[in-house]
């Protein structure tokens, strides 16, 4: 199976420090084996894959518990911002997980006021090529 027809993948970025920091995103395919998915440019994930474009992807669930056997994949993850792969992983996620997309945007909305920042809502789309 590939990590593209997975829900949701474990995403471990680097800090500068070599700390890994793992989250759970949703994902979709590009074109080959790349595959991608959205994130807000003001994300901590966002800002690490700046420093350092390194990944370790897994399947997970929603939570980012990875089971038991799961293989974890290097690969190096590239920030796009607009163009046509943006437009493509964009409209891929919006199909791939519909309903689900505005109820994470309004979450998304109420935790960023909450902690008193203002936060954009999958303004960056990575794509990740797999090591092979």
């Amino acid at each position: 199976m590939s990590l593209a027809s997975e829900k949701t993948i474990s995403v471990a970025t680097f800090r500068r420090s070599g700390e890994k920091v793992a989250t759970p995103v949703w994902v979709v395919p590009v074109d080959g084996d790349r595959f991608g998915f959205w994130t807000s440019s003001t994300s901590g994930k966002a800002k690490r894959l700046k420093n350092n474009p390194a990944v370790e992807i897994t399947p997970c669930n929603q939570r980012g518990a990875v089971s038991a056997g799961a293989v974890t994949t290097a690969g190096t993850a590239e920030l796009v911002t607009s163009g046509p792969e943006f437009d493509a992983v964009q409209a891929a996620v919006k199909a791939k997980y519909g309903f689900q997309v505005p109820m994470s945007k309004f979450f998304n909305t109420i935790g960023a006021k909450f902690k008193g920042r203002d936060q954009p809502y999958g303004d960056t789309v990575v794509v990740i090529t797999p090591q092979r």
